[in-house]
């Protein structure tokens, strides 16, 4: 019986890896449901990414599986194995191919950065040449509190001005949804600046171009969004943004990426994306708490030491007495 040549070995080895990494690339389901434009650009990079990961993976254990069975000491043999001196084709080839494949997926992830919003030329002279504006008040959700805990609920976060860009084709367009998100230890804030609604939850409407404001009171978080596939750093005294459009209604969490501190896995909160119609109905009840009439409860000194504007502090104490009379 003749034996079978070793190219056909190796090819027929190089269809199985070839296969098998492709099936393990595109079946794994190791992500969570994509719930924005930007996710299945990121999907198809990871996607790649396992399927060459694979491919190496039963390559070089393939290899060594095989040299061990074949290569191994026999019994009765006492000498040593064979002087190799090197094989320079052989090891052009193994340096060549991680080079290329470095050089592609460094390549792709840059065309998927820009895609996605990439950064605007001038952004980083621009935060040279921008002062920060003034910290306004923002108050965190909590709707289980009493009035009389609402002060300690009160914290400051610098207005963005400038960030990271959109994406090419919503580049120079307004965005349909613009929300102020600010950081803190540890909590994060949703402040609608057309509105004035302040919330520690975000809400948006599905198929909408939204733009997110981030900043950082304290120390650096990170906004994440996993169903979303984004994640931008919040850094004090650096303003970043996202843009985005959600591509599926429902409740995605959103997580503080970042070590912040000793709370840092508690710094959670959810997005909530609506119908375009519900949206506009969260919108108007949410509004017109905003605009209630002003009840103050902090001194003159608070005001002036945290940025705490009177129609905020209305929006809190209406909050509180409202999900009181509800739970009465």
């Amino acid at each position: 019986m003749e034996q079978i040549p070793a190219s056909i070995w190796t090819l027929t080895a190089g269809v199985v890896v070839t296969l098998i990494s492709f099936w393990v690339g595109h079946h794994h389901g190791l992500l969570p449901e994509q719930a924005s434009e930007q996710a299945p650009l990121v999907d198809n990079f990871f996607d790649i990414m396992l399927t060459i990961g694979t491919a190496l993976f039963l390559v070089v254990q393939g290899a060594i599986i095989l040299f061990v069975i074949r290569y191994r000491r026999r019994a009765g043999e006492e000498g040593d194995g064979l002087p190799v001196e090197g094989n320079l084709p052989l090891e052009a080839f193994w340096t060549a191919i991680p080079a290329l494949i470095v050089i592609f997926l460094g390549i792709y992830s840059v065309d998927i950065f820009q895609r996605m919003g990439g950064l605007n030329p001038g952004d980083h002279a621009m935060h040279s040449m921008h002062t920060p504006k003034p910290a306004v008040a923002v108050v965190a959700e909590a709707p289980s509190k009493t009035t009389s805990d609402a002060s300690a609920l009160l914290a400051a976060a610098r207005t963005p001005e400038i960030g990271i860009g959109a994406s090419p084709d919503v580049q120079g367009k307004a965005p349909d949804v613009v929300v102020d998100v600010a950081g803190m230890q540890y909590a994060w804030i949703f402040t609608y600046p057309d509105s004035g609604i302040v919330s520690g939850e975000l809400h948006i409407p599905v198929g909408k171009d939204v733009q997110l404001n981030i900043s950082a009171r304290d120390v650096i978080h990170s906004f994440w969004v996993p169903q979303f596939r984004l994640k931008q750093d919040a850094i004090p005294g650096v303003p970043t943004q996202l843009r985005f459009k959600a591509t599926k209604v429902g409740t995605y969490p959103v997580v503080c990426a970042e070590l912040c501190g000793g709370y840092h896995g508690a710094m959670r909160t959810q997005v909530i994306v609506h119908t375009p119609e519900d949206f506009e109905t969260w919108r108007s009840q949410n509004q017109a708490i905003a605009t209630a009439p002003v009840i103050p409860f902090l001194s003159d000194r608070h005001v002036e030491e945290m940025g705490v504007t009177p129609q905020l502090v209305a929006q809190v104490e209406a909050m509180t007495h409202h999900h009181s009379a509800a739970k009465l």
